[in-house]
């Protein structure tokens, strides 16, 4: 394989070919990144299920109230790594980067922050903070599905 890649090193003579190689690489790194998330999806469910059935073995009065955040928090983990495949598998098939999708990940990044947020230790500027960080998604979303529409 390194022999492959040095060849094709001494041949970029014109730009396309060194485009042709450059894109080549990042279908490599895109391939190398949607498995490296499978893994990271498998390990965030292998963990939500032990944490879950830890929870329910230990009987606790007290679950709903203790760790019903926990449990959303690490839901959310699962969900938010799923869209990041997403977001890979989807640069896979067409070679651009949807910045709806993105958007869209970010989104329920936030959301979850703000599910699993002790508003005990948090301060007015976190929270304004996050405020800002959801009204700018959520603008940019809008603006970005809109200018969508016409494309679809």
């Amino acid at each position: 394989m390194l022999k492959k890649i040095f060849r094709q090193l001494s041949k970029f003579g014109s730009d396309e070919q060194f485009l042709n190689f450059t894109e080549s690489v990042e279908v490599v790194v895109s391939k190398v990144l949607s498995l490296a998330m499978i893994f990271v999806i498998i390990f965030s469910v292998c963990d939500l299920l032990i944490f879950l059935t830890k929870e329910l073995i230990n009987d606790h009065q007290t679950l709903f109230k203790d760790t019903l955040f926990v449990i959303f928090g690490l839901f959310l983990n699962v969900l938010i790594a799923l869209e990041i495949l997403e977001n890979i598998t989807a640069y896979l098939k067409k070679h651009v980067i949807q910045v709806e999708l993105v958007i869209v990940t970010s989104l329920i990044a936030v959301s979850r922050k703000i599910i699993i947020l002790d508003l005990e230790k948090k301060t007015a500027a976190d929270l304004i903070g996050l405020a800002a960080a959801i009204f700018a998604l959520s603008i940019s979303y809008l603006i970005v599905r809109y200018s969508n529409k016409g494309n679809d």
